[in-house]
């Protein structure tokens, strides 16, 4: 594995034009995406924090468009839930809602999206192993914004609690179901007999 050699995120790989509106329309399709993950939603009891898709998709989306375009659609994400557009969680929308308890988490999925991207773009999507650890630690970035941000909201009880240890199993699931369908896809386009994709440049 090499680590400062550049290459290209997969999905930005594939595209046969690079302008910029092909990448806003990527940005655009990988906010929608996340929108629709966050609609997986399983409501927990004790804790104003959800049980969602969307830390599977924020760290495929970082894999697939690497690190700029990532994040960018990790803000437009943010963007169009705190205008009110019913894209995160429930289908809800609003300034309260990206401001509140669970807004830390949200504005984690840009550092997240970043990280994976940036390292899926020096080569650590190429195996699972590696791909899991760029999005491990893309995870524990989404961890301590979110964290961070709900300990404002714990009125004394343990944000660990409410924020972290119910979420940890859940969260390694989508993150192995992540990391092993980029290297795979890669590795299916390298075989195909045209050519597969620009290694780096």
């Amino acid at each position: 594995m090499r680590v400062n050699s550049r290459t290209e995120a997969l999905a930005v790989a594939l595209l046969p034009q690079k302008g910029i509106l092909v990448q806003v329309t990527l940005v655009l399709a990988a906010s929608a995406f996340t929108a629709v993950a966050a609609q997986a939603r399983i409501n927990l009891p004790f804790t104003p924090v959800p049980i969602t898709g969307q830390t599977f998709a924020v760290l495929l989306v970082g894999a697939l468009l690497g690190s700029r375009l990532g994040a960018a659609s990790m803000v437009t994400y943010w963007s169009q839930g705190a205008a009110g557009l019913p894209v995160f969680a429930g289908g809800l929308g609003g300034w309260h809602i990206a401001t509140g308890p669970t807004g830390g988490y949200i504005v984690g999925f840009i550092a997240a999206a970043y990280a994976v991207g940036f390292l899926a773009e020096r080569g650590w999507d190429r195996r699972p192993w590696t791909l899991a650890l760029a999005m491990l630690g893309g995870q524990a970035l989404i961890y301590a914004a979110g964290l961070s941000w709900l300990a404002h909201f714990t009125s004394g009880k343990s944000v660990f609690e409410l924020g972290l240890y119910p979420f940890m199993a859940g969260d390694a699931i989508k993150l192995v179901l992540a990391a092993s369908l980029v290297p795979s896809g890669r590795a299916a386009l390298g075989a195909l007999p045209m050519g597969g994709l620009p290694r780096q440049r």
